[in-house]
This record gives C-alpha cells, sequence and structure tokens, in this order.
C-alpha cells in the first residue's frame, strides 16, 4: 500500500437535503459543521497567504510593488468574501442581492431614506 497523493473530501454531507433542511436534524447538524469547518480552511489560507505577503514586503523592500503584485493579488482573492456575515448562513443560503435590484429602484430608495431621516 502506498500513501495516497492527496485528501479528498466530501462536498456536503451525503443525507443532507437543502430543499428541506430540517427533515434530518443529524444531517442538518453535520452540514453547519461542514460549513465551518470550511468557512475555517478559508481563513486559515488567507492567513498563511498575509504572512507570505508580509515576508515579502521585508524582503524586497522598494521593489515590493513590482515583486509581491501576484501575492497581493492572491491575498485580495482569498479575504473576498471571507466573513461570518451577521447570520452566520452560508452565502448559498441568502436571498437575492442588491445588484438584482434594478438601479432605477434602487436609487428611488435611497432618495426616499434620505427624505425620511
Amino acid at each position: 500500500m502506498g500513501r495516497k497523493k492527496e485528501v479528498v473530501f466530501d462536498e456536503q454531507p451525503p443525507d443532507f437535503d437543502p430543499a428541506n433542511p430540517y427533515k434530518d436534524p443529524v444531517a442538518m447538524i453535520e452540514m453547519r459543521e461542514h460549513l465551518v469547518r470550511e468557512k475555517w480552511i478559508d481563513i486559515e489560507t488567507s492567513k498563511i497567504i498575509r504572512e507570505k505577503l508580509r515576508w515579502c514586503y521585508r524582503i524586497e523592500g522598494v521593489n515590493h510593488l513590482l515583486k509581491c503584485r501576484h501575492l497581493v493579488q492572491q491575498y485580495l482573492d482569498s479575504t473576498r468574501g471571507i466573513g461570518w456575515g451577521k447570520d452566520g448562513r452560508h452565502p448559498d443560503q441568502h436571498g437575492g442581492c442588491v445588484s438584482s435590484v434594478p438601479k432605477w429602484l434602487f436609487r428611488a430608495w435611497i432618495d426616499v431614506s434620505f427624505l425620511t431621516r
């Protein structure tokens, strides 16, 4: 027997039904633990990239704008979307975003909100 080259994790618990999440409480808790685990992996990955970026800034000195650009982009990409939010739900479970609202309706809402203050 040999060692496996990489570890393969499940994408989500196999018996979780997103259409009816309360049908199986055990699967719902497993799904919640899975989401927390994935969020921690993303957070720790961004911390590792941040440490590499600090090292690059220190080593490169005045040339850091050119030499560390790829790490800056990696760090910005890794931190985008990280955070627990107010309710702790996964982004897939949120409703529509503000960009799905027509711009004219959004502008009208902003104008009315300023008038009501």
